[in-house]
């Protein structure tokens, strides 16, 4: 049996009664019932995922997977191809939007090279799982081969499967890639039925010609590649890429080892939603970290059944939004298991 299909196989709903069990803890805390809403939803949701009524947060770890896409040498986004690479040396050097958020919420940054077009070598601290130096260009034909897109899926199973191992409580996705939001729109307008125009934004900042130009290149890769909305690895392969193929399996991976694993914005959900059609229980096991500016997000959100955390306006990518929504799902699990009880403080509980 495959590694994909091995990990697929092994994924279950979160236990029922440990939610319930973790909502009668929190409305036994010193304060009205519900009354911290969305953070009693991510604590009693951290503990089913996690087997725990005491669940660890100590570790966290965002994963920036990075990777070039051939669909750029079409014009579809406002950077050069070279921006990929040399966005993945302000990572290791600590100087990207992701390093600060992810200092701020005490957690790790992991870079993972799936397909950057450019030779790394043995550069300190990068994770080198290359597939390929890129995607082909998904307007003239497939972006991957199917066996690409399911060796990169299980690049994100592998990573997820070494969490369980090295102890992480919680996973992030975060990704870098020029042109990435031009194959997050491609998948999300194959499964959604969705027009072109309905699902795509200005990426990295595009003029409103460039916007234009960007839903006829989207438009020509969908009726040339005619991906299969049922089979989500021909989604992937014709018209993703190998980032998001990487945090699809590492969703998948962290759903079938009971790892909380939080999804960034578009093009990490882009990845998410690749997971979700191929299993229908991870949705159980991700956070939503945020609604993003790009139109299509909402729609693969609504799809996968997830609620956001946060609404601020960013793009930016990176795992940026992950970061921030962890130190929120941390805060909810700590009401869970440090705050005082109505018995333990003495104080009188209310009548319902």
């Amino acid at each position: 049996m495959s590694l994909l299909n091995e990990t697929l196989s092994t994924i279950r709903p979160v236990d029922a009664d440990l939610l319930a069990r973790a909502q009668a803890k929190l409305d036994s805390k010193t304060k009205p019932l519900g009354s911290l809403g969305r953070l009693e939803e991510f604590a009693r949701r951290y503990a089913a995922i996690s087997g725990s009524l005491t669940p660890d947060t100590w570790k966290k770890v965002v994963f920036t997977f990075a990777a070039d896409h051939g669909v750029v040498e079409e014009g579809v986004s406002a950077f050069p191809k070279e921006v990929t690479a040399q966005m993945v040396f302000n990572f290791l050097a600590g100087g990207a939007g992701i390093n600060v958020l992810a200092n701020h919420v005490r957690a790790e940054v992991l870079v993972v090279d799936m397909g950057v077009d450019y030779d790394f070598g043995d550069t300190p601290g990068l994770i080198g799982r290359k597939i390929a130096r890129g995607t082909r260009n998904m307007a003239k034909g497939p972006a991957m081969t199917r066996e690409e897109a399911i060796a990169a899926l299980e690049v994100g199973i592998e990573l997820a499967n070494g969490c369980r191992s090295e102890g992480i409580a919680m996973a992030g996705t975060g990704e870098m890639g020029i042109a990435n939001t031009t194959a997050a729109s491609a998948i999300i307008a194959a499964f959604s039925g969705c027009s072109v125009a309905e699902v795509t934004h200005r990426g990295t900042g595009i003029n409103d010609e460039a916007l234009t130009h960007k839903v006829r290149v989207i438009e020509q890769a969908l009726a040339v590649n005619r991906p299969d909305p049922k089979d989500p690895i021909d989604v992937l392969a014709k018209v993703g890429g190998l980032e998001i193929a990487g945090i699809a399996g590492l969703v998948l991976g962290c759903a079938a080892n009971r790892i909380p694993v939080v999804v960034d914005g578009f093009i990490s959900t882009a990845g998410a939603l690749i997971a979700s059609e191929l299993h229908p229980n991870v949705n159980e096991y991700l956070f939503a970290a945020h609604q993003s500016v790009e139109i299509g997000h909402r729609v693969m959100l609504e799809r996968i059944g997830a609620e956001p955390i946060l609404d601020l306006r960013l793009r930016l990518g990176e795992g940026t939004g992950a970061a921030l929504a962890m130190g929120l799902i941390e805060a909810g699990v700590k009401i869970l298991k440090e705050m005082a009880t109505f018995e333990e403080a003495g104080v009188a509980e209310g009548e319902y």
